[in-house]
């Protein structure tokens, strides 16, 4: 069986769905690294213009698998790498959706916040639970937490290990959007043909200067915006969205 699927269901969309439903697609080793494949595949093709990654209705990602962590080292840890695997997410130049059901629980929650948006569902529970077992989030969730919803609602979770659901996170600024359960994928699919119908650069360009920018200095970040602004102006897509805006037809893009 394979432990991630990835889809084409709509063009220049990617769908990537975890596949171990009997685990409420905990992420154990060969999940992470299946994850990751399917990542660096689509990193660099150049058919895909966004990815929409999920799991199922009952869980987007449970968390790490604890019967393969219970018995692990920190020289366990360093062997596996695992900071290099989220990075590949992480890095990945196209735009990522989430569409999260059910559970999405510490490197659930963590996957989630590696993306661009994030559509929950309305019972969708969100969590850092790890202190609840004598550690603490280690995937990134001390610290894109803190950053999406801000010091003290991101330490009452990581503190507490409590839950919320899709509504109190898209409330507090974890979800991009809520949406009845049965619509999450169908809705983080139109997002997604959406974009993908866009100029490619254009978007990547975006992408790219958030990221950068984001803990930079604000006069840094706006250099950053303003040459990426300014080299799209040597691209054909540009000229080709300008003239069909001026023309009144729909552009034709090629991520030229």
């Amino acid at each position: 069986m394979s432990l991630v699927l990835v889809e084409r269901p709509a063009d220049h969309v990617a769908l990537v769905k975890l596949n171990r439903p009997d685990a409420l697609n905990a992420l154990d080793l060969p999940t992470r690294q299946a994850l990751v494949g399917a990542f660096r595949e689509l990193s660099v093709d150049n058919d895909v213009r966004c990815i929409v990654v999920t799991g199922d209705e009952r869980a987007f990602a449970a968390g790490a698998d604890l019967k393969e962590m219970s018995t692990m080292r920190p020289r366990d840890w360093l062997a596996i790498g695992v900071r290099q695997l989220w990075k590949v997410i992480s890095d990945c130049p196209h735009p990522v959706i989430a569409a999260v059901n059910g559970f999405a629980l510490g490197g659930g929650c963590e996957l989630a916040m590696h993306t661009d948006i994030i559509i929950a569902g309305e019972n969708a529970t969100f969590g850092q639970p790890e202190v609840k077992v004598g550690i603490m989030a280690g995937g990134g969730g001390t610290q894109r937490l803190a950053r999406a919803v801000g010091k003290y609602k991101a330490m009452k979770m990581l503190l507490t290990g409590e839950f919320i659901d899709g509504r109190e996170a898209f409330n507090m600024g974890l979800a991009s959007e809520v949406v009845p359960d049965d619509q999450v994928l169908e809705r983080a699919l139109e997002l997604a043909t959406k974009i993908a119908a866009l100029p490619p650069l254009a978007v990547r360009f975006t992408k790219e200067t958030v990221m950068a920018g984001a803990d930079a200095a604000l006069d840094t970040g706006l250099l950053l915006e303003r040459r990426a602004m300014e080299f799209l102006f040597d691209t054909d897509d540009q000229t080709e969205g300008m003239q069909a805006f001026v023309e009144k037809r729909k552009p034709q893009f090629k991520g030229e």
